[in-house]
């Protein structure tokens, strides 16, 4: 069963829960040294946790946007699949497209979107429609 983001009555399927658990993994192990939601509370104790109230839309997605462009600095390698086990590794291993260059690429919707741009959308649209974003 996929994960979805959904705003009003459009929904966006992201992947496995797992994969999903990864894209935030990888941003908080990154992005926030001084642990979970520390420096993106909108993104990682509201969106992930399953609701982001519309009226946080736009902070979160500048929260968005400074952990893309951090992740887009880093190789695909330093991908943190579990932030509870640093050891764990996805089940693809090393074996990924060569046009994923960086972690700010890395992650892509089950329907082949970039996590980063469907996010962004769906924030966008979260303020413009004054609708809560919810992940499920």
């Amino acid at each position: 069963m996929a994960v979805g983001v959904t705003v009003g009555s459009i929904t966006n399927d992201l992947g496995a829960p797992s994969f999903v658990h990864s894209f935030f993994s990888t941003i908080s192990a990154h992005c926030e040294p001084d642990g979970w939601g520390s420096r993106f509370p909108h993104l990682m104790n509201e969106l992930y946790q399953g609701r982001l109230p519309h009226g946080n839309a736009l902070l979160a997605l500048d929260e968005l946007r400074l952990a893309k462009a951090a992740l887009d600095k880093l190789p695909p390698s330093a991908v943190v699949w579990d932030i509870e086990n640093r050891q764990a590794r996805p089940p693809w291993g090393s074996n990924i497209a060569s046009n994923i260059t960086s972690l700010g690429n890395y992650f892509v919707t089950s329907a082949g979107r970039g996590m980063f741009d469907v996010l962004e959308q769906v924030l966008v649209a979260s303020a413009e429609e004054r609708r809560d974003a919810v992940l499920q």
